[in-house]
């Protein structure tokens, strides 16, 4: 309860124990055996912080916490409680709480998303389990991402990216070292195994905006924000890789503040010892840093977990306010846990710490407070006050009227897919293969038209050797027709000079002839008269004609 302006979360024999707002930021720790009643001291101080108007965070691993938003009930059990602690007279009312759920899987609460950027290459490693080989070229691809302005928004932004460098790693390896092709491929296969266990529902837009959990309602009770994680606490290191990022997401963004009346916010980190199994011993220092330094940014831490040994000694000598419920011993480890846990107290002599932790009934514990001047209290055994609101599960369709409900409903309902690396290398990619087939119709159309050209060659070539023999075929034919003119001009001269020779041998036989007969005549004549004449006659004309035959030719 807040009462008197403390958190009052505990009794001694009438006497309240309360934690002072102002030392809250101081950081806490509730730790305990399995059943003996750390649940219902969180929701206790849950609801105490929620009433001084602190908001609140936490994981709900086990489903009973989602009842804050009920009022109790009026048990025989719960009216004893009440009546012996006096709370009727101290204002003591069951009511229900600002609750606002969150699922990392977006089932049972508004989906709690994340980018990869914001989650950043050393978280991510510790979450696909990467070896410190692997780690580094990660931590090499969100160099390069950064460098060259992509956004690492969602899983298949950062399968992009490692296809991306792998494909392009001998251009980026004298600037950025060595990126092995094996170590990219190891990491591709451990982000698959990632998305199959729900990170591509974590991984993504709208992102949480932390500020969104620095709210109060209309009465001014800080919202209580609860995470549900019945599944997701059956994946430690998604669990705990989360609450790591959760708290080094608010040591990065909240201004300083000093000393605060009473803290900004508080965060329960529930399942504590989760956060700090096989975390390497670079995130080990820095988480113990921001535990030690986040407290004067106004923020609470109390972590949550069976017993102080789980806490490493740089986490747990910052942890101020102690609830220390039972611890068993029966084994050596478990008595040495004990006396660690009893030795972390401020000693009351009136009994044995190391005893008493052993003793403790459900529902009481040790309990050590830092006082106003910030000494912790001196150790008390103590009953843990009952809580106001219903403590167990609410049924689906109550839970979804509560989600619907929720102011920021509008605002984280729905998954949006932002511009980031996967669409650039979409782009780059449909642009290379529009390129790709522009080259291969440019080469086509270039074949094509080489194709066309030698064609046309050919055809030219072709025609030219047509043209070629229709000459030689004309020459031929020309030069034969040339041959038979001349051969028929010499025919035609021959004949004319035959007919000549004729004609000529004509002329001159028939002078001969002539000549001839007239010589015959006169030697007939004179040989024998008339007769002799006309023998005389015939007789030359053929000696004439026959001489001069033989001399022009017939």
């Amino acid at each position: 309860m807040f009462s008197e302006g403390m958190i009052w979360m505990a009794e001694d024999e009438g006497e309240r124990l309360s934690i002072h707002p102002r030392m809250a930021n101081r950081h806490g720790l509730i730790a305990g055996a399995t059943g003996t009643g750390k649940t219902v001291t969180l929701k206790v101080m849950a609801e105490s912080f929620s009433d001084a108007g602190v908001p609140v965070f936490l994981a709900d691993v086990k489903g009973d916490l989602a009842g804050t938003c009920c009022p109790g009930e009026n048990t025989r059990d719960m009216a004893q409680r009440i009546e012996s602690f006096g709370l009727s007279q101290a204002g003591f009312r069951y009511q229900g709480y600002p609750v606002c759920f969150w699922d990392i899987y977006g089932e049972k609460g508004l989906p709690l998303r994340t980018t990869i950027s914001e989650m950043g290459p050393t978280l991510l490693a510790r979450l696909m389990d990467l070896t410190q080989t692997q780690a580094d070229v990660l931590s090499i691809v969100f160099r390069i991402a950064d460098d060259e302005g992509l956004l690492l928004l969602d899983t298949k932004d950062l399968r992009s990216m490692l296809n991306y460098v792998s494909d392009n790693s001998k251009e980026y390896a004298s600037m950025y070292g060595s990126l092995p092709k094996q170590s990219i491929n190891s990491i591709l296969r451990n982000l698959s195994a990632l998305e199959e266990q729900g990170a591509d529902q974590f991984f993504g837009e709208p992102a949480l905006d932390i500020h969104d959990w620095f709210r109060t309602d209309f009465q001014g009770r800080g919202m209580i924000n609860i995470l549900h994680s019945e599944s997701l606490i059956n994946n430690p290191m998604m669990y705990s890789t989360f609450m790591l990022w959760m708290l080094s997401e608010l040591f990065e963004i909240m201004p300083e503040a000093g000393d605060c009346d009473k803290p900004k916010m508080v965060f329960f980190f529930d399942e504590a010892h989760l956060l700090f199994d096989d975390a390497p011993k670079a995130l080990m220092q820095k988480l113990e840093q921001v535990v030690k330094l986040v407290r004067s940014k106004g923020v609470g831490i109390y972590f949550i977990t069976q017993s102080p040994k789980d806490i490493p000694d740089g986490v747990l000598g910052q942890l101020g306010n102690k609830i220390q419920h039972a611890l068993h011993a029966y084994t050596p480890a478990e008595q040495k846990a004990v006396r660690a846990a009893a030795d972390s107290f401020r000693v009351n002599p009136g009994f044995d710490t190391r005893e008493v932790l052993g003793q403790l009934g459900i529902g009481e514990a040790l309990v050590s407070f830092l006082g106003e001047d910030g000494i912790p209290a001196m150790v008390r055994r103590a009953r843990i006050l009952p809580p106001q609101s219903l403590m167990g599960p609410i049924g689906d369709s109550d839970r979804r009227s509560q989600i619907q409900n929720q102011v920021l409903y509008s605002k984280y309902g729905t998954m949006i897919d932002r511009d980031s690396a996967y669409e650039f290398f979409q782009r780059k990619l449909k642009q290379q293969e529009q390129e790709e087939l522009q080259r291969q119709e440019e080469e086509a159309q270039r074949k094509e038209e080489e194709k066309a050209a030698k064609e046309a060659a050919k055809e030219a070539e072709r025609k030219a050797k047509e043209e070629a023999r229709e000459a030689q075929r004309k020459a031929r034919e020309e030069a034969k027709a040339l041959e038979k003119q001349e051969k028929a001009k010499a025919r035609e001269a021959e004949a004319a000079q035959k007919a000549k020779k004729r004609a000529v041998s004509n002329v001159a036989r028939t002078a001969a002839g002539t000549i001839g007969r007239e010589v015959g005549n006169e030697i007939g004549k004179s040989v024998g008269g008339s007769f002799g004449k006309r023998l005389g006659g015939n007789i030359g004309a053929s000696i004439g004609r026959g001489l001069l035959g033989t001399l022009f030719g017939k």
